[in-house]
């Protein structure tokens, strides 16, 4: 290993070491070693891989800091490939000096409103393991092509822009695991105007990734989530979000998972994607899909939406199971209504639901945002070919399940019930089924009585084996 000491690097937090690290990177042996110290750049340090070989940045258990006096990355990592991740397509001079260049057991710290932390591009195999990023714009960057990309054990907090960032990308396999993302101003991972496939956030703890803590004036404006993924003009599928804590302080038309795909009456360039595990809650929505196929949520916890719990516009081939939509009653009286929303969406299964209303029926807390216009706990509005099946749905309000314009739209198996006591019963009907619609069904449901009917029902509904009061 080549120490950065013994090529001038001083480690006093004072002096720009920055030549000392590009004379190790160009006449060591492309392992740069980092004792206890304090290491500042005036810009960044450029690893072309091509030109310098294997390459490896490694701290001392973390007790070394870089600290990015400049704009721009302190470590931009530029490679040449240009072809997939099949084995066939790589050239022998990739393998033998540009792959897998590593990154860790170090800190980054940002000292220049425009610093950022660690820039990736071309790059086959990069790795940042046990890296602190802080105070930096966006921490990580990965964009014009990569192939697996792993992001481990890092701690990336309280950043004035995204904490990763893959933009304008063209990526095979990605994982982002077991790290710390909270406190970025722009958003927590951030994926957009790509050509990606394959990526899994998993093990994460991501929250906070908004501009509650940072107070920049007018940057409200700017709607942020946890794990923001966009299409753009590209196409992102293939992905995993699985047993992650994903949770936020309100931000006005934030959301902790938020998907954007293209127009649905073309290719929606977005979904293929599975959500499970995880624990959501407490953004102006928790999951928020526009315009994309194919997504599976199932197994989460999710609680305390300030809009919706769950927004699904624009989309299809959804499913959603297994899941408990629900409000957090240690914050009694301070509640926060809960509910979910399906509009102009074909091919939707609900299945195996529990959702439960704030016991107020309405938002209590003072930082709500607002009051919520809902019509029900369960909206499903202008949709085709919906499926709910052993949902269950506990004190709405005012309804609990409103369906309006929608056709072949099937319950099954159902429970729709006020559990409040009398004298505090806020649901005025269990199902209010309105406007026009073809081929429904509604079968073996248990619907309590609210302060109104039951049940309100158009001619194109046919009922049997209803249980009501």
């Amino acid at each position: 290993m080549s120490n950065v000491r013994d090529f001038g690097a001083m480690g006093d937090g004072v002096m720009d070491d920055l030549p000392a690290f590009e004379h190790c990177l160009r006449d060591g042996d492309g392992t740069l070693e980092l004792p206890p110290g304090d290491y500042r750049f005036s810009k960044p340090l450029v690893v072309r891989l091509k030109e310098t070989g294997r390459f490896s940045l490694r701290g001392t258990g973390g007790a070394a800091r870089i600290l990015m006096a400049g704009a721009g990355p302190a470590l931009s990592l530029l490679g040449t490939h240009t072809t997939t991740a099949d084995p066939a397509g790589f050239r022998p001079e990739e393998w033998t000096r540009e792959r897998m260049p590593t990154v860790g057991d170090v800190e980054i710290v940002g000292e220049h409103p425009e610093a950022d932390g660690v820039r990736i591009e071309g790059v086959m195999q990069p790795t940042l393991a046990g890296v602190l990023l802080r105070k930096l714009r966006t921490a990580v960057h990965v964009t014009g092509r990569a192939r697996n990309v792993l992001i481990s054990h890092c701690h990336i907090y309280n950043n004035t822009g995204v904490g990763v960032h893959l933009d304008k990308l063209n990526l095979h396999q990605a994982i982002i695991t077991g790290s710390h993302i909270s406190y970025c101003r722009l958003g927590g991972i951030r994926l957009e105007q790509s050509e990606i496939r394959n990526v899994q956030i998993t093990g994460n703890d991501i929250e906070y990734n908004n501009n509650r803590s940072h107070k920049v004036e007018g940057a409200d404006a700017v709607p942020t989530a946890e794990i923001y993924i966009d299409t753009g003009d590209g196409s992102i599928r293939e992905g995993t979000i699985a047993s992650n804590t994903i949770q936020a302080t309100y931000s006005p038309g934030g959301a902790n998972i938020r998907f954007i795909g293209q127009s649905p009456k073309a290719n929606h360039r977005g979904g293929m994607w599975a959500i499970t595990g995880n624990l959501i809650g407490s953004q102006d929505y928790n999951v928020w899909l526009t315009s994309v196929r194919g997504i599976t949520l199932s197994g989460n916890m999710i609680y305390s939406g300030h809009q919706r719990n769950l927004l699904i516009e624009h989309c299809r081939n959804i499913v959603v199971g297994a899941n408990v939509f629900d409000h957090n009653p240690d914050y009694d009286p301070n509640e926060l209504a809960t509910g979910i929303r399906v509009v102009d969406s074909v091919d939707v299964l609900l299945q195996g639901l529990l959702i439960q209303d704030a016991q107020a029926g309405k938002h209590t807390w003072k930082d709500a945002g607002g009051t919520l216009n809902r019509e029900a706990l369960l909206e499903i509005v202008r949709s085709r070919r919906v499926n709910l099946s052993g949902v269950q749905v506990i004190d709405g309000a005012p309804l609990g399940i409103l369906l309006d314009e929608c056709s072949d739209t099937v319950l099954t198996g159902c429970t729709v019930l006020e559990g409040r006591p009398a004298a505090e019963a806020r649901m005025e009907q269990a199902i209010r089924w309105t406007g026009a619609g073809a081929g429904n069904l509604v079968s073996a449901c248990r619907l309590g009585r609210g302060t109104g009917p039951a049940v309100d029902w158009p001619a194109h509904v046919t009922r049997s084996n209803l249980a009501t009061d």
